[in-house]
């Protein structure tokens, strides 16, 4: 007697659960037989349980996994041991481990189920594109056999029309998704690198609370910036009314640099800025304007990773011009740009990098000019390229 996909999908939610026990059962018997062995062992297990869970089993899962370490850690390893109870001394242990596990596990569960939704869409917009090219295919050779009737070869033409549309309504769904995916993935690495720091804080012995604590802030505040990224994305693309303030743009400038000087440091990359100090604000939504100045910074300093017989330099500029706009140019040493590759580095899906999305400038070209500036590149004079665009000033803030 076959069983129904109701019990299936029972029996595979008990696996995954189960899988969660199982995990945290073996991350408390090694962590007691590595304890006395390793002193820098920690709960590295548990957090390892928390994450498997979660990525494998779900988000229920990872929550149960959460539980129950926090259970095993308090009840075995928090003083006093063998009880619930938990002492003055080691209570900020306590919620730093409680408070970690919970981050670990949700950012895990979240981002296994952003790649699957990512995969589900390109898998499904790949069906569909070959679905409306046979369509539009077969289409064709219609209108070709029947071009005598004049009738139905103008029913097969809107027909076609009609596909094509669709096709393009799907082309820039496959745009939106590879747009949020090509942004979110700075925040996103910040947020796993602070995630490993803080697990790195929270082994050693004694743990750093206080590293452990700014890390955790750091996976907040790049989780929330890698939100606002998406909204603003979504915004463009929906054609939403843009959220426009007065913007420093040196400020955004010096966010930028902060955000950029660990991605220089390890490309052995110098990253210097020469800022106008007298520079007028901008009208313009302040997260599209600093994704438009990283993306430009990080494509500089990728350019250099070649480079090897001079200094790796990234100069990010400000200057008003003469016209009143705002000029903001970023300058590297790199391998510069190949003039016949001059005018189709701004178009959607072109790129010259092997790992490359092509999305980059084509954003970075779409948020400016939607702010009323222009985005231009340009070889130098001795090494590398200079990528710079201007924006209008603040009219109102200048009066």
């Amino acid at each position: 007697m076959e069983s129904s996909p109701g019990a299936h999908r029972l029996s595979f939610k008990l696996l995954r659960f189960g899988m969660a026990v199982l995990l945290v059962a073996a991350s408390l018997v090694l962590t007691f037989l590595l304890q006395s062995v390793v002193s820098t062992a920690g709960f590295i297990f548990f957090y390892t349980a928390v994450v498997v869970s979660a990525w494998f089993g779900g988000q229920w899962p990872g929550w149960l996994a959460v539980i129950l370490s926090t259970l095993a850690v308090e009840y075995f390893f928090i003083p006093p041991v063998h009880s619930f109870g938990v002492d003055r001394q080691s209570i900020p242990i306590f919620i730093e481990f409680a408070v970690s596990s919970v981050i670990v596990s949700w950012f895990s569960s979240w981002r296994k189920q952003a790649e699957t939704a990512l995969q589900h869409a390109r898998d499904e917009l790949q069906t569909r594109v070959e679905e409306r090219t046979a369509e539009l295919r077969h289409t064709n050779e219609q209108l070709v056999a029947e071009i005598a009737e004049r009738k139905r070869a103008e029913d097969a033409y809107y027909e076609a029309q009609a596909e094509l549309a669709r096709v393009t309504r799907i082309s820039a769904l496959g745009a939106l998704a590879a747009s949020i995916s090509h942004e979110v993935n700075q925040p996103l690495a910040a947020v796993v690198t602070n995630a490993d720091a803080c697990m790195m804080w929270l082994s050693s012995e004694p743990p750093n609370l206080e590293e452990a604590r700014a890390a955790v802030e750091s996976v907040a505040r790049e989780g929330t910036r890698a939100s606002d990224v998406v909204r603003h994305i979504r915004a463009m693309f929906s054609k939403a009314a843009p959220e426009r303030t007065g913007v420093q743009v040196n400020e955004l400038i010096r966010e930028v640099a902060v955000l950029m000087q660990p991605q220089a440091s390890r490309n052995q990359v110098t990253l210097r800025t020469e800022l106008n100090t007298d520079l007028p604000a901008v009208q313009g939504d302040q997260v599209q304007l600093q994704q438009v100045i990283a993306n430009l910074a990080l494509n500089g300093i990728e350019a250099m990773n070649a480079v090897t017989d001079r200094p790796r330099r990234l100069i990010i500029r400000s200057e008003k011009l003469d016209s009143g706009d705002v000029l903001v140019a970023v300058e590297d040493s790199g391998v510069g740009i190949d003039p016949k590759n001059e005018r189709r580095i701004f178009d959607a899906f072109f790129t010259t990098k092997s790992q490359g999305m092509g999305m980059g400038l084509s954003i970075c070209q779409s948020i400016v000019e939607s702010h009323g500036g222009r985005l231009w590149a340009a070889a130098n004079s001795d090494h590398g390229a200079t990528v710079q665009f201007t924006l209008p000033i603040d009219r109102e803030a200048a009066l």
